[in-house]
C-alpha cells in the first residue's frame, strides 16, 4: 500500500514539476521527498500484513 501512495506522489511532483506549479511549501521537491520516504517504508516492510495461521 506505501508503494502506491509513493507512486501517486511522485506522479503528483511530476505534474507539479511540469506545469512549475508550488504551493508555498509544497512543491514538487517535497512531494519527491515523501514518495521517496514511502517507497523505503514498503521496501522496509512496515504496513505488511502478517496472517495468523491457526493451529491444526
Amino acid at each position: 500500500m506505501l508503494a502506491v501512495v509513493g507512486a501517486v506522489l511522485f506522479f503528483i511532483a511530476l505534474i507539479f514539476e511540469l506545469v512549475g506549479f508550488s504551493l508555498g511549501v509544497l512543491s514538487a521537491t517535497v512531494l519527491i521527498t515523501a514518495g521517496l520516504l514511502c517507497v523505503a517504508l514498503h521496501l522496509a516492510g512496515v504496513g505488511a500484513s502478517r496472517r495468523m495461521f491457526a493451529r491444526r
